[in-house]
């Protein structure tokens, strides 16, 4: 008897140990899980149940899609030219975004700043989900150490993973994955009325965009401390 459960347990052991060393892909971990979490998610805003949904997709972020690894796949250069997500070495910021998507003022030039800043570390990606002619419109603010990328989903419209990655968590979306393509967090952007003044929506992007930024590497004590002013005013 005690042969035999401890075989059971090196069984389950091993093969657990062997499902972590290979990793779940993003578009398995969320696809088990979409269709419970958007049902619930929109009851939850239908009854202007603002912090249930919120509760709802952090623990769909921390209890399934942290962890898993990002699926790669194909997207397009604003040159037109062929690439896939795998090409960037680096970890990676990853925002999901749309040309239709309004920005707050102080939005775009808070992540210019920081990219700016920290390119030579971590590969900055905008994934546009969008026309060529639309995202070569919408790219223009942008720094250029931000690679702009984009999918028509008209040329993907038989790709599972495409279609789980635009339509699971919405945009815009910020994805910060480590060098190994493992998914570290996820966040949405920042809520403020759009009418918010320049230096307060600057603030409180900029201050979002390096607490995820910290996830991907060690800052120096300078952005350290401003990251604590700001989460500590």
């Amino acid at each position: 008897m005690g042969k035999k459960l401890l075989y059971l347990f090196l069984l389950v052991f091993f093969s657990a140990h062997s499902q972590i060393g290979q990793g779940t892909y993003f578009s398995e971990a969320i696809g088990k899980n979409i269709k419970k979490y958007t049902k619930n998610s929109q009851l939850a805003y239908a009854e202007k149940d603002f912090e249930r949904a919120e509760f709802l997709f952090d623990s769909l972020i921390n209890n399934v899609v942290n962890g898993s690894y990002l699926d790669n796949f194909k997207v397009r250069k604003l040159s037109g030219w062929n690439t896939e997500l795998y090409k960037y070495e680096k970890p990676i910021f990853l925002m999901t975004y749309a040309s239709w998507c309004t920005p707050g003022v102080g939005e775009i030039p808070a992540l210019n700043e920081i990219a700016d800043k920290y390119h030579k570390d971590i590969d900055f990606v905008i994934l546009f989900w969008d026309s060529r002619e639309n995202v070569r419109k919408s790219s223009r603010d942008y720094s250029n150490k931000i690679n702009i990328i984009y999918i028509d989903e008209k040329e993907n419209t038989h790709d599972h993973i495409v279609e789980i990655m635009k339509h699971s968590l919405g945009f815009p979306t910020s994805f910060f994955i480590d060098e190994n393509k493992r998914i570290i967090d996820v966040r949405r952007g920042v809520l403020h009325p759009y009418n918010e003044k320049y230096e307060i929506s600057f603030e409180l992007n900029y201050n979002s965009f390096l607490n995820g930024i910290s996830l991907l590497k060690n800052l120096g004590d300078e952005d350290k401390e401003h990251l604590a002013s700001k989460q500590n005013p």
